[in-house]
């Protein structure tokens, strides 16, 4: 049975008149990459301020480990590894020294542990380079190395790809991936871009004005939501075979490219083609198209089912 290593319990932050985090509850298990998803806005760093001692919780409390930050916040934290914006780090010394001195903050933390984290994270080869001559990607994976030096049981970073090109995007979802499998860590991570979630993630927490919306798997959310397929069918002129479709069928359609998306099931195939072929219009293609991740976050956000 998979052990719980956070659990968010009824957390509340109230600004004044503003509450930025309405009344959230979630739990993350051992080895879990968790994501809160969620418009710029919405609340995510909040609860991980709260989580992280940097934000008072105004109500409600978190568990790390099945220790309560209220009642034992010392203890709590030491299973928590985390970069909250940027990470520090001192521009002037190398890599491996920024290590060395993160880990004499801590008690009983082995020297090999240091080149350990730094194969982890894929900066074996530029350790000793200093970190002035690192890219922001590089930089990145160095802050997450510092993060977890002591062995956490959960690592938490928000928003870690921001300012990332796309090859660094997919450098840190790669080796988030390959820390919480190779070192049992659980992960939460904070972002508003939907793709990534999707990629990196096994479950995510959908956020808005502060709200917990839903959370599901991401393999199963687009089932759980009921998505209906819709079918691409690839014309000529598809703003004209777009109004064809539905004044001749009723179904609702959209225009992408050369493509019409047409609000429909595969066994409508047939007839719409046949009736297409009557018109005379050419047909270069048919396709399946699921919802986006996006699309499916607008609905929870919007309360729609389909």
């Amino acid at each position: 049975m998979l052990k719980k290593v956070l659990t968010v319990n009824h957390l509340t932050k109230k600004y004044k008149d503003r509450l930025a985090v309405n009344d959230v509850s979630f739990s993350i298990y051992e080895g879990e990459i968790f994501g809160l998803l969620g418009p710029n806005g919405a609340g995510k760093t909040s609860i991980i301020k709260m989580i992280t001692g940097l934000s008072e919780i105004t109500s409600g409390d978190v568990t790390i480990c099945d220790i309560s930050i209220k009642k034992n916040f010392e203890k709590a934290i030491r299973n928590v590894g985390a970069i909250v914006e940027t990470p520090t780090m001192y521009q002037y010394m190398s890599g491996k020294q920024n290590l060395k001195y993160y880990a004499s903050l801590y008690k009983g933390i082995p020297k090999t542990r240091i080149d350990e984290v730094a194969e982890l994270v894929g900066l074996k080869d530029r350790i000793k380079d200093k970190v002035k001559t690192y890219s922001l990607g590089m930089k990145q994976r160095l802050g997450i190395a510092q993060a977890i030096l002591h062995n956490p049981k959960i690592l938490i970073l928000d928003e870690p790809t921001n300012g990332l090109d796309p090859n660094g995007i997919i450098e840190i979802r790669n080796f988030l991936k390959n820390i919480a499998r190779k070192e049992k860590i659980s992960i939460l991570v904070s972002s508003h871009i939907l793709s990534e979630m999707e990629a990196l993630c096994d479950t995510v927490a959908i956020i808005d004005f502060g709200k917990l919306k839903q959370i599901k798997t991401v393999a199963n959310l687009s089932k759980d939501l009921k998505v209906k397929p819709k079918i691409a069918i690839k014309v000529n002129y598809p703003n004209f075979v777009g109004k064809l479709i539905m004044n001749q069928f009723k179904f609702h359609c959209e225009v992408a490219g050369q493509n019409v998306i047409c609000d429909m099931e595969e066994k409508d195939i047939p007839k719409v083609t046949s009736y297409l072929i009557s018109k005379n219009v050419p047909i270069f293609g048919i396709a399946s198209v699921s919802k986006s991740l996006e699309q499916i976050f607008m609905d929870v956000v919007n309360n729609k089912q389909n």
